[in-house]
């Protein structure tokens, strides 16, 4: 009695809905020759019918699924013996219940299994079938009553149309509406925890100080752990990393977007830009080695044989490698934006006189400008978010240096080391990463729009 198994039968009901509700506004219209006295068509009907047998049900199966185990846990919960609970704090009651629920399960549970345990664990997997064959019933008879509905309210007169269209409307709107109030909270819950942080830290420390050394104590007496939440040599060494990735990925996007999208044979681009793509697809991960493993250590020699001294993890290593991985993202938006630019003006400079390397410089490229700053600034963003490459082969160190060659970290692998393992969620040094997340994300934002803005400002000159 799978949740997967009810859906599959509401679906298979739906199904059965649409035919039978489209059958219906044939027969109450009098037959295939009288179509014409139906205000829809017979489809809407029956996806009028659909609808009212699958949307209702499947709205209480999922709060169904979604509450029926806290309901479950707090009647056996309310069924134990008083004295189990007695004195125990959240954390132990819950891992009773957990080991109640694991051996309901048959997995095994973390202590000794009591009389009391048991008697609960079987408690919880009869409430557990009676709920399962409750929701079966309740969740086809719904579907059934919405079906019923539909097909008493086909008529001839009925906008069946209109009021499929305006169901998918509200739809639309809801998953709208979700993906932006995920957005939100998203906003809300680092903006309130960044709040907590500036009332223990000062902001003019935070983004002015220039030592980064979040360590709190942990007793009164404690030394060396006083805390330093400067934040500034995390922002140069981001800016150091993404400055030398764009070094790398504009030029080289950039120049193969014209050559693919201009000069290359047909063939070639046929096989050369699936081959450049790819790069989009590598995981993050693995560029990591590669610059830790490859990349580094011949930076690292090379270094040495010049007589410069260079970090066995440095911002250069990280920001080569980061530029070959945004080569796609440059890449294949400037070539999507060339290629967007009318023939007619490629036309109009040839029948002019001019040459195709005059045309790509002094008409193609102006025209495509909006378009290829705003896939640059989103390259920008996409740099500045990487965390795993600076991780593996920049390091963790936050030195405030503007030489290349030495080992720095960003904001983003700040984030990951204050967030990693158990952390209590009420101290500077844990909060402090939600105020790096906070300051992160506006500088994205910020990128983003001044994108939009340069695309917008300069896209009607040449419309």
């Amino acid at each position: 009695m799978n949740p997967s198994t009810l859906l599959i039968v509401l679906l298979g009901l739906m199904a059965f809905a649409y035919h039978f509700g489209r059958k219906r506004a044939i027969s109450a219209a009098g037959g295939v020759a009288r179509l014409n006295t139906l205000h829809s068509l017979p489809a809407y009907y029956g996806l009028y019918a659909a609808l009212w047998a699958g949307i209702p049900a499947l709205l209480l199966m999922g709060l169904w699924v979604g509450f029926q185990n806290e309901i479950l846990i707090t009647i056996v919960k309310s069924e134990l013996p008083p004295e189990i609970l007695d004195g125990m704090s959240s954390g132990q009651i819950g891992l009773i219940v957990n080991d109640i629920k694991n051996l309901a399960s048959g997995t095994i549970v973390s202590g000794v299994v009591t009389p009391e345990m048991q008697a609960a664990a079987d408690r919880y997997t009869q409430l557990d079938q009676i709920a399962r064959w409750a929701m079966w019933l309740a969740v086809l008879a719904v579907a059934v009553a919405g079906m019923g509905y539909a097909w008493a309210k086909t008529k001839p007169t009925m906008r069946a149309r209109n009021r499929v269209e305006t169901i998918f409307m509200v739809i639309l709107v809801i998953f709208s509406s979700i993906a932006i109030l995920t957005t939100l909270g998203i906003i809300l819950s680092v903006l309130f925890e960044s709040l907590l942080f500036f009332k223990s830290v000062s902001p003019l420390e935070f983004f002015f100080g220039t030592l980064w050394s979040p360590q709190t104590a942990l007793r009164a007496d404690q030394v060396g752990a006083s805390g330093a939440f400067g934040a500034v040599p995390l922002f140069t060494g981001t800016l150091m990393v993404s400055a030398i990735a764009m070094l790398v990925a504009v030029p080289i996007g950039l120049m193969s977007a014209i050559y693919l999208s201009e000069y290359a044979p047909r063939r070639v681009r046929s096989y050369a830009k699936p081959t450049l793509e790819v790069l989009a697809g590598v995981p993050t991960v693995v560029y990591g080695f590669f610059a830790a493993l490859t990349v580094a250590p011949v930076i690292r020699e090379l270094g040495i044989s010049l007589g410069l001294d260079v970090a066995s993890e440095s911002a250069l290593a990280a920001g080569l490698v980061m530029g070959i991985m945004i080569i796609p993202f440059v890449s294949s938006l400037s070539e999507d934006v060339i290629n967007a630019v009318p023939q007619a003006m490629r036309d109009g400079s040839y029948a002019l006189g001019a040459t195709q390397s005059e045309t790509i410089r002094r008409v193609i490229i102006p025209a495509a400008l909006p378009g290829i700053v705003g896939g640059i600034l989103l390259a920008v963003s996409r740099a500045i978010g990487e965390t795993m490459i600076v991780v593996m082969a920049a390091g963790l160190a936050a030195n405030l240096t503007a030489n290349p060659l030495d080992s720095v970290t960003t904001v983003t692998v700040q984030i990951v080391t204050l967030l990693t393992g158990d952390q209590e969620f009420d101290s500077p040094k844990t909060m402090a990463a939600f105020a790096l997340g906070l300051t992160l994300f506006v500088v994205t934002l910020t990128l983003n729009v001044i994108a939009l803005q340069i695309v917008r400002k300069y896209r009607e000159q040449y419309e």
